[in-house]
Parts: C-alpha cells; sequence; structure tokens
C-alpha cells in the first residue's frame, strides 16, 4: 500500500480535474465550488482521524474512479477488498466519510445552479424550455405570453388573479437527513456563495473561509442516523419548520415580484391581497392510511401545533407594523374605531416588549393594531393551554376565530392610509402582512385527512349491524347507494353512544369527532384511498354528518392502481348522475390521482399514460355535467413515483386539466430540495405558478389520433412485460429481497409509517416507497424502465416507420418527451454492473441467470431510448447535469460496494474476513477509542457490530449522492 499511496497522495482536487469534463458553460464553477469543499473535509478528516484515515477514503475513491472511468469489474472487487478489511470503527467513519462527501457535491451543485440563474437572469438570457435544467421564470413567461402570443396583459391579470395553486406538503418517509444536519447545510452553502463574491475583502474571505469549515466539522461530527423512528408530530413540526424558515417571508416576496412583473407588461396595479395564489395544505398528522401511530389525538395535536405556529409568526410581525404605521392622519370610520378601542382600554399590558403602556388615541394606527396584537397573542396562549392540557382558561371570544375577524382591521388601516394619500406606505410592510394573513389563515396549513375506503366499510357494517337492517359489507352497490342516500335526506341519527365498537371503529368515529370539534379552517379535505364507487364517497359524507361535522370537508376520491384509474371516468360520472350529491358539491370537485401505486401496479411506462387518459376522460366527464375539476397530483420525488422537474411536469400534463387550480404533493426531501433556502423557495413558487399560467392561456398539443393509438397498442405490451415479471415470476420475490437492501430499509427510522400495508404478503402490500428505495440503492431502478424495452421494441419490429413515429412523438409532444427525458436520466444514474455485484454477493447461484436476463433487458431497453431520442449518448442533450453526475458517481459507487459487502457479512453468518488493524486516529490521545465509540452508539443492533451503523450509512448516502430515496 505505502507505494501506492506516494503516488495517490495528491489533492483530491487535481484527482477531480482528470476525471470531470471540462467548463461546460462560461459560468462554470462547479467543479471548482466541488473540489474546495472536498479539499477542506478531507483537511478536516486528517486532523480529527489522523493521515492513514484520509489516505484509506482516497484509496477508495481512486479505485472508483478509475472502475468509473474503465467500468473494470475487478475494480470493484479491489475496493471491496479494502472496505471489508476495516474494522467496525474505522468501517462507520469510511462511510460516513463518502456520504458527507456526497452532501458536500449537492450543496456545491446548488450553489452553482444559483449562480448560473443569476447570470442569466442580469443577461436576459433564459434557456431552452425543453431542457430538464431551465426554469419557468414567472416575469420571461409573462413577456412570452404578451409579445409571442398576443394575448393581452390584462388577460393575463385576470388569469393569474383567479388562479390557485395549492402545494400540499406531505411526510412522505424519504427525507432522510436529519434536520439538524439540513440547517448546517444551509449555513454551508451560504458561505460557499460568499468566499465567491466579487466584493469580498480579504479579511472577510479569512473569516467565511473559516466558517465553512467550522460548519463542515460540525456536519460531520453530528450522528447522521436517526436512532428512533419520528412520531407523527416530529414530522409535522420537521414540515412546519419551513416556514418559519423560508416560506413566511418567501410569500410576500415573491409577490412583490410578481407585481413587478406585471408592471413591466403593462399592468399598473397590484395583485389583490386576497388572491389565493399560493396556498398550502398538510398532510403531516392527518394521514392514517396504513399508518396506525396516526390516531385522532394527533390529528388533534397537530392543528393545535399549527394554530399556535400561525399565531406566533403573526405575533412576531405585528411590533414591527406597529412601528411603522405612525400617521395620525386617518379616515373619519378609523378614528372613530380607535377612540372606542382606547376607551375600553383598561390597562398597561406589562408581558408586551413594545408599546405596553395605552397607546395615545393621537396615534391611531397603532392603536387599532394594539388590539390586534392583544387578540393575537390570545389566540396564540389559548391554542398553547388547548395542546398542553385539553382546556383553556382564555375565552374563545378574546381571541380569533376566523380569519376574517383578523382581515377587518387590517384592511381598515389598508382603506385608510389609501384615502388619505398614503399608499405607497400602505403597499408596504402592511400589504405584506395582509397577503400572509389570506395566505396562511389562522392554521398555518389546511390538514388533509386521508382514510382507506374499507375503514369506512367496517364502520357501515357495524352501524347496519346494530340497526338489524343486515350486513352493508354484503350489500350491492347499488343497494349501498339506495341506503346512503335515504339516511343522508332524512333527519335521524344512526348510533348513540351504545353502538358495539371494535378499536379501529372507535378510531375512525373519533377522527370525525375530532373535525367536528376544531375549527373548520383548520382542515381541507378528506381523501379516500382506494375508492372505487360511488358508494365510498357517500359514506364519507353520512359519517361526517352523524359526527356534527358542521362545515363538512370536501371529499376526494384517490384513484391509484391502474384498474382503478381506467374506472375513475365511469366512477366519477356515476357519481355526478345522484342529484343528492350534485346539490351538495355546489358545482366543484376534486379527484386525487396517484403516480406512486400506478407505477408499482404496471411499470412507469403504462402508468404515465393511464394517468393521461384518465385525466383527459375526468374532465369530459365534468364537462358534460357542468362541474369544475380540480386534480390533485400524489407525485412523489423519485421517476418511479412521478417526480421530475416541475415546470416540465405541469407544462405536459392534457390540455384543459389544470385550467388555473393544481393541487400537488410535495414529499419528503423535495420539500428541503424546494424550500429549504429563501432562494429555492422563491423559485418553487415561481415554477409552480409559471408553469400552471402557460398551462391554461397556451396549452401543451393534443396527441394525434395515431400517437395514441400507438401509444394505446405498446402499453398492453409494456404492461405485460412489467407484471410478467414482478407479479408472475414464481421466484422474483424472493430474488427482489436478496439483491436490494428492502429488507433493512425499516432500519433508516425515516419515516412514522410501517413500510407494508399490512405486515405479511408480496409486492401488492408492499409501500411504493421502500419499493423504488431498493432498486435505487442497487443503481438499478427497475421500476422506472422495466416494459419500456418491450414496449418499443414490439413497435418497431411490427413495422420500421413506427421508430420514425416515435422520434415524432418525443420531438413534438411535450407529455411524450418528459416521460423518455426522465428515464433517460434514470438511466445515466443507474449502473448494470453494480447491481450484478450485490446479485454475485447476496443472491443465491441458481438465480443467477435470472438477474443476468434482467440486466440485458436494461441493455437494450435504454438502447431503444436513445435511438427514440435520437441520443448518441445518454443525457447528451444536459451537459450540466452528465457533469454532476460524473462528479459524484466515483462517491457513490464507494457506498454502493460498501453496502453490498456489509450485506454479505449481516446476512452470511459464514461469511469471515481478515480485518487489518485499527487504523482511525483521535484528535485527544485520551479518547483515542473514537471510531469505536462510534459502534456503541448502537447497541441494541441485532447485527455484528457496527455492520447496522455502516450499512444506513451507505443508504443514506446513496440517497443523497442519487438525490431521490423513495
Amino acid at each position: 500500500m505505502a507505494s501506492r499511496n506516494l503516488e495517490s497522495m495528491q489533492s483530491i482536487d487535481a484527482q477531480l480535474r482528470l476525471l470531470v469534463p471540462g467548463k461546460v458553460s462560461e459560468d462554470d464553477h462547479l467543479v471548482e465550488y466541488d473540489a474546495l469543499l472536498l479539499d477542506r473535509f478531507l483537511d478536516i478528516l486528517q486532523d480529527l482521524h489522523g493521515e492513514d484515515l484520509r489516505e484509506t477514503v482516497q484509496e477508495c475513491y481512486e479505485l472508483s474512479a478509475e472502475y468509473e472511468s474503465k467500468q473494470d469489474p475487478r475494480k470493484l472487487e479491489e475496493l471491496g477488498n479494502v472496505l471489508t478489511s476495516l474494522d467496525p470503527g474505522d468501517s462507520i467513519v469510511v462511510a460516513k466519510a463518502f456520504s458527507h462527501m456526497l452532501s458536500l457535491s449537492n450543496l456545491a451543485e446548488e450553489v452553482q445552479n444559483a449562480y448560473r440563474r443569476r447570470e442569466k437572469t442580469k443577461k436576459g438570457d433564459y434557456t431552452d424550455e425543453n431542457n430538464a435544467m431551465t426554469e419557468s421564470d414567472i416575469e420571461e413567461t409573462l413577456k412570452r405570453l404578451v409579445v409571442d402570443l398576443k394575448i393581452s396583459p390584462e388577460q393575463v391579470f385576470d388569469a393569474l388573479k383567479n388562479q390557485t395553486v395549492d402545494l400540499v406538503f406531505t411526510a412522505h418517509p424519504t427525507q432522510s437527513v436529519r434536520r439538524s444536519l439540513l440547517q448546517k447545510h444551509g449555513r454551508i452553502r451560504d458561505c460557499l456563495t460568499q468566499l465567491y463574491a466579487k466584493n469580498i475583502t480579504p479579511d472577510d474571505k479569512h473569516e467565511v473561509d473559516e466558517a465553512l469549515q467550522r460548519e463542515i466539522q460540525a456536519a460531520f461530527r453530528t450522528d447522521e442516523i436517526r436512532r428512533t423512528p419520528p412520531t407523527p408530530q416530529d414530522e409535522m413540526r420537521a414540515g412546519m419548520s419551513y416556514f418559519h424558515e423560508t416560506i413566511w417571508k418567501g410569500v410576500p416576496k415573491f409577490l412583490r415580484r410578481l407585481d413587478t412583473a406585471l408592471k413591466n407588461i403593462g399592468i399598473n396595479e397590484r395583485l389583490p391581497y386576497n388572491a389565493p395564489l399560493v396556498q398550502f395544505s398538510s398532510w403531516m398528522g392527518g394521514d392514517r392510511d396504513g399508518n396506525p401511530r396516526v390516531t385522532p389525538e394527533v390529528t388533534r395535536d397537530v392543528c393545535l401545533l399549527a394554530r399556535m405556529m400561525a399565531a406566533n409568526l403573526y405575533y412576531s410581525q405585528i411590533e414591527d407594523l406597529m412601528f411603522e404605521l405612525s400617521m395620525w392622519r386617518c379616515t373619519d370610520e378609523l378614528r372613530s374605531l380607535a377612540h372606542e378601542l382606547h376607551r375600553s382600554s383598561r390597562r398597561d399590558a406589562k408581558h408586551f416588549i413594545e408599546f405596553w403602556k395605552i397607546i395615545p388615541p393621537s396615534e391611531p394606527y397603532r392603536v387599532i393594531l394594539g388590539d390586534v396584537r392583544d387578540k393575537i397573542y390570545e389566540t396564540r396562549e389559548r391554542a398553547r393551554q388547548l395542546l398542553a392540557n385539553g382546556t383553556s382558561d382564555i375565552p374563545e371570544e378574546a381571541t380569533y376565530t376566523s380569519v376574517e375577524q383578523l382581515l377587518e382591521p387590517l384592511e381598515l388601516c389598508y382603506r385608510s392610509l389609501c384615502a388619505c394619500g398614503d399608499r405607497p406606505i400602505a403597499d408596504g410592510s402592511l400589504l405584506d402582512f395582509l397577503r400572509q394573513v389570506s395566505t396562511f389563515g389562522l392554521s398555518l396549513v389546511r390538514l388533509d385527512i386521508r382514510q382507506e375506503s374499507d375503514r369506512h366499510t367496517d364502520v357501515l357494517d357495524a352501524i347496519t349491524r346494530y340497526l338489524e337492517i343486515g350486513s352493508y359489507k354484503e350489500w350491492s352497490e347499488e343497494r349501498r347507494q339506495e341506503w346512503l342516500l335515504s339516511e343522508l335526506s332524512g333527519k335521524r341519527p344512526l348510533f348513540g353512544p351504545d353502538l358495539p365498537t371494535t378499536e379501529e371503529i372507535a378510531d375512525v368515529l373519533e377522527t370525525f369527532h375530532v373535525i367536528a370539534e376544531l375549527p373548520s379552517d383548520c382542515f381541507g379535505a378528506y381523501i379516500i384511498s382506494m375508492a372505487t364507487a360511488p358508494s365510498d364517497v357517500l359514506a364519507v359524507e353520512l359519517l361526517q354528518r352523524e359526527c356534527h361535522v358542521k362545515k363538512p370537508l370536501r371529499v376526494v376520491p384517490l384513484f391509484e392502481k391502474l384498474a382503478d384509474l381506467e374506472a375513475a371516468p365511469a366512477a366519477v360520472a356515476r357519481l355526478f348522475s345522484i342529484d343528492w350529491y350534485k346539490n351538495q358539491i355546489n358545482g366543484k370537485q376534486e379527484v386525487m390521482i396517484g403516480y406512486s401505486d400506478s407505477g408499482k401496479d404496471a411499470g412507469r411506462l403504462s402508468a404515465a399514460w393511464q394517468l393521461y387518459k384518465a385525466q383527459e376522460e375526468l374532465v369530459n366527464v365534468s364537462k358534460e355535467y357542468g362541474v369544475k375539476l380540480t386534480m390533485f397530483h400524489g407525485r412523489g420525488g423519485t421517476v418511479g413515483r412521478g417526480g421530475g422537474p416541475t415546470h416540465l411536469a405541469i407544462l405536459s400534463q392534457p390540455p384543459e386539466t389544470i385550467h388555473g387550480s393544481l393541487r400537488v404533493t410535495v414529499q419528503g426531501e423535495v420539500i428541503e430540495q424546494s424550500f429549504g433556502e429563501e432562494r429555492l423557495c422563491f423559485r418553487t413558487l415561481q415554477r409552480f405558478t409559471a408553469a400552471t399560467l402557460e398551462h391554461g392561456m397556451h396549452p401543451p398539443v393534443s396527441p394525434k389520433p395515431e400517437w395514441r393509438a400507438l401509444l394505446d397498442e405498446i402499453t398492453v405490451i409494456a404492461t405485460e412485460e412489467y407484471r410478467s415479471i414482478v407479479f408472475e415470476e414464481a421466484r422474483f420475490v424472493e430474488y427482489f429481497r436478496l439483491a436490494t437492501p428492502e429488507l433493512e430499509y425499516g432500519r433508516m427510522n425515516i419515516g412514522s409509517r410501517p413500510s407494508k400495508r399490512k405486515p405479511s404478503g408480496g409486492i401488492e402490500s408492499l409501500r411504493a416507497i421502500p419499493w423504488i428505495f431498493a432498486w435505487t440503492q442497487t443503481r438499478f431502478h427497475l421500476p422506472v424502465w422495466l416494459g419500456c424495452g418491450g414496449a418499443f421494441k414490439y413497435a418497431i419490429e411490427k413495422d420500421p416507420k413506427n421508430l420514425q413515429m416515435l422520434q415524432d412523438m418525443y420531438n413534438e409532444w411535450p407529455f411524450f418527451r418528459v416521460t423518455i427525458d426522465l428515464v433517460e436520466m434514470v438511466f445515466a444514474k443507474g449502473d448494470p454492473a453494480i447491481a450484478a455485484l450485490y446479485d454475485k454477493l447476496l443472491v443465491s447461484e441458481e438465480l443467477w441467470s435470472f438477474g443476468e436476463r434482467l440486466r440485458a433487458n436494461y441493455e437494450e431497453t435504454k438502447n431503444l431510448l436513445l435511438k427514440i431520442a435520437g441520443h448518441k449518448d445518454l443525457l447528451e442533450g444536459d451537459l450540466c447535469l452528465k457533469q454532476q453526475l460524473k462528479l459524484r458517481h466515483s462517491h457513490i459507487t464507494t457506498l454502493n460496494v460498501c453496502q453490498a459487502y456489509t450485506l454479505k457479512r449481516i446476512r452470511d453468518p459464514n461469511y469471515h474476513v481478515k480485518l487489518r488493524p485499527h487504523i482511525s486516529k483521535e484528535y485527544m490521545e485520551s479518547t483515542s477509542k473514537s471510531a469505536a465509540e462510534l459502534v456503541k452508539l448502537n447497541p441494541a443492533s441485532d447485527y455484528a457490530p457496527g455492520l447496522e451503523d455502516t450499512l444506513i450509512l451507505t443508504m443514506k448516502g446513496i440517497a443523497a449522492g442519487l438525490q431521490n430515496t423513495g
């Protein structure tokens, strides 16, 4: 090893420059940023753990890099030998180092992307919309609509005023990074940006560099692994922290930018503060589908917690507003209210920091805002007491119970300032505050409730048995509808407290009681998963009435599996044909479509096409019945679960399916990627707003009839090929469990939800997230591409002209282009040789030929895909992404090899390795056992010392490196 080390001790920076393609463009600093962060980290690693450990990390990196450049599988074995010879403590440090280096690469990439965007905006240069790296810039979109498409500015303004994008935060267990680390990552990002600022002085540079090293070291010294699973309340607090950190201030800032963009196209008025442009909802603590940890008490907790957080955010800003509005000129309307409030204010309020004495009537705006502050304070304290004790001594009338009550005095101040000639002042912080109140209300987010349809059927079955009228479960759909409608039209209560219940039934009913007890603005939709028939929706309507829900939640059926998507239009048409229901919904209906389970059920290509067709048909049904339809898209972060660049995903939806109102889930790790810092938050709001506007005003092309016919034909083949392997191949489940870390996934503690709906059972009961996660970890991505190859091969063999047609579809039809581009991106992240290593180490020999068959299919599919896209190499149209992947592949490969060998050691008791002496030194001699101490962080592990932590670190590192978990 010594001779090798002499050659290899050159800086990793030099290594990187040999490995990475040259600059992609003039504004490309990625290699520079990446090398700087890695150099700093390796110096820290050497200081903390000694030169030998740093050399081992570099040796692993170089073996990986050699493998990446020559694709020689022997290098993977060499790398495996180095990694398996490490003792448990060293193994954890090395896995942690590579995981950390990938996080740093991500941060370098984010800073580079932000820099490129700033440079392009300065030059007014907006890149090609077809490129997956492009943006939907709001200013550019408005100009394009007005100048290129000749739409009048007034029409654009009207469309924007009536547009709504509702972003629904879900705690899906794919955010594998702890919050403590996310905050440190944010500070590293800031330091790197400052270091490269043009006007930085030498002293500033020195201090920022010190701060950068401090944050890199702090992140490395933080335990990456969650030692206990988060509760739903923890997930909700983590999700809500983004409001506190970026979204709260990000929304008014974005709306101001929109005002400016409108001004630039000739609109001289601002967007009304109550235009419902962006809204936020949440599933955290409301999604009980298959998650027994989400109880009625949890739902109550998260609603009160959100109200407390909202009141706290308003409270933190109201005194600033009081300082600002020191004017005395006002309208008579405002003056008389200020006098009245002044007369009734009895004493000084010593618990306030500012304005604690009674405010004189000569400062009328402050008098009014002082009263608002008092009420916000009481609102916060009441929510806090209810949360802590279940009761409160603050009467409800002393607090705000509706958003209108809070808006009223603020609107009065706004009107008064405008009437007195002070509109510029009114359009300052007061307008921002009004916009925040309109966006966030008193509940910060609206909580959706999600439950499985069978759970409602069980409750109704218990009721019909209790009433001795038969078994609801055994009734036909017609009989169910007839009974539900007769009960909904009547007035009598169906059951009393003596209804015999099981724990599950009591849980469902108690949830409805919580909905009835809490203010109605806490809640959004009631979503029914596995919904198939109109009775599923009517059942929830009846249960809401029975449990005295004063303002019933809108009921949203969720269609996920392929067969359910096919049947969805007919089911919705049957629902609309029921007079009672049609009168109930007031001309509006929301339908949710699920990307995850449809992909798991039929493969990505067939699922994407079925989702497209289902949306078209649902829109036609709604038009026929005169109902405005909102589509709710349940997208994940990975391509296998419907993920991908936001603006492309929106612009590739069928024409007329968005119509200015879009609801979409923002899941797990995507929340951090979208709202982790101010710039990201701004960009996300801009993307959704611009793409939704453009889709409505300049709809994408409809597919030609011959394109439809071809897709209809080949997706049947794709589904058959996918299902013949995943569901019909006798030993597929066995192969899947051996070849991937699926069985070990649950140890990551990244979510409160179990990874299976039912503890026993095969692929059907496995949730979509661990299913995708497991294949992503081995870089094989099977659920994304399986079926595509068979479909394309069939089309081209049937008629060679079909290749030209597929190429036309790729070039002319956004939906097909996005579908193919995303699969191509996944191939660029994949590596079948890595999957082959897992097979060789973990899969029984008689299944090796099955793995080889799948890998041959992978290669064939990849080549067909490139033919259709007209590309010689993967990602040839996206050099930036290609460069980014090349930079990180060497790190990911090391973690893959480490993971495969660690799984071998965990699963095969007869696999013995010869360990070399412990190499990690510690900074302080007295703690020379530091690496050994790491092993003790997990004393309850079922595995040999150190193996579980090493495995989890590789999982987290690979997830960070591929920027997708589930």
